[in-house]
């Protein structure tokens, strides 16, 4: 009795021999990309290559808020500088 081989494929996966694969490559690419369905290339019917979707593009991070927890504050902000805090005036 034979068994049937689990595919990894979770839908039913279009097939196309090698022949017809190199005339309608490009277009081929095309439809995987566009459809996100793989295609199985075969030669006399043994399996020889898939061609599948690529995974979707992880969004780039953003710039802004990219420098949030590099700098440190010391001392006191708001209230303004006594002359004397100034090096300049000194001379």
């Amino acid at each position: 009795m034979a068994r049937k081989k689990k595919s990894p494929f979770p839908q039913a996966i279009t097939t196309v021999s090698i022949s017809q694969f190199k005339a309608r490559c490009l277009g081929l690419i095309d439809q995987v990309k566009r459809t996100g369905q793989p295609i199985l290339v075969t030669r006399r019917g043994e399996p020889m290559a898939t061609v599948c979707p690529p995974e979707p593009a992880e969004p780039e991070a953003s710039w802004l808020g990219s420098a949030a927890t590099t700098g440190r504050i010391t001392g006191n902000l708001v209230d303004p500088l006594a002359s004397s805090d100034w090096e300049v005036l000194d001379s």
